[in-house]
């Protein structure tokens, strides 16, 4: 049996009071980040990979089904925001097509051709990267999209929660992170699914900071798609440059980032 579909280290979960619960959750929880670090060997090698890759021009691709499929979306979605990147840059593919964000789609992760056929459109190149999602390591439509990417020269790369997976034998550079059973047994949204969400956290950003879409520790780049994200970059233009706060203002107003804004100041 894989490790991600155990037997739960608890029992009788319904006869558990809701501190009890929340406790037992919350201690399985404490492993996550450890079995993180574990994987930071294999994650090193995979965003420098990567780098090399988009330094060229080429994209990220995430795929994946159920929640996994889910994390690829929501972490390639806040790429463009976060670092003012184009929104063809970092892509997320799920099992079934965008209806699968919001409503399970019968047996969608099941068909191994079809992930390759949901990239197509997109003009996959072999400067591209495709990272397979799926904490079973064993899901269809997974590992058959990174086994035809990987056959047209496309980078490939995995996270899975199980260790020596069809999925990790299938990619380059396999990401292995091994959290052990779920609290409710085989409820990968729970540790696993933290797991992942941890791992993509540090691909996407720590490959924005080495294309250079950091300045120091600030999000210099990020789109200005609300009041808040306004009021922090012109507090962070403040902290850049000795300008006050209306000169700061009409600064980001007529540059429309804080990078450009700084530099302009700069150079004037």
């Amino acid at each position: 049996m894989s490790v991600t579909e155990s037997n739960s280290h608890y029992n009788h979960l319904e006869k558990m009071s809701v501190e009890e619960l929340l406790l037992g959750i919350n201690k399985e929880d404490q492993s996550v980040p450890l079995a993180v670090q574990a994987a930071i060997p294999q994650l090193q090698t995979l965003i420098t990979a990567i780098v090399a890759r988009m330094k060229q021009g080429g994209r990220l691709f995430y795929i994946g089904a159920g929640t996994s499929g889910r994390l690829g979306i929501v972490d390639a979605s806040e790429c463009p925001p976060t670092f003012g990147v184009p929104h063809e840059m970092v892509i997320g593919i799920i099992a079934g097509g965008d209806t699968a964000i919001r409503k399970a789609v019968e047996f969608a992760e099941d068909d191994k051709e079809q992930a390759w056929k949901d990239l197509l459109p997109f003009a996959p190149s072999p400067l591209d990267t495709l990272i397979g999602i799926a904490a079973s390591g064993r899901t269809p439509y997974v590992i058959g999209g990174v086994a035809t990417a990987r056959q047209r020269g496309l980078l490939t790369g995995c996270i899975t929660c199980n260790p020596g997976s069809a999925l990790a034998s299938a990619v380059e550079h396999p990401v292995e992170i091994v959290v052990g059973p779920e609290f409710v047994t085989g409820s990968t949204r729970m540790k696993a699914g933290t797991a992942q969400k941890l791992a993509l956290n540090m691909i996407s950003t720590s490959v924005m900071i080495q294309l250079g879409r950091v300045r120091g520790n600030k999000m210099v780049d990020m789109q200005l798609s609300n009041l808040k994200l306004v009021d922090r970059a012109v507090r962070m233009i403040m902290q850049e440059i000795p300008v006050d706060e209306t000169t700061a203002k009409n600064l980001l107003e007529k540059h429309g980032s804080v990078r450009k804004a700084v530099d302009a100041y700069a150079g004037h």
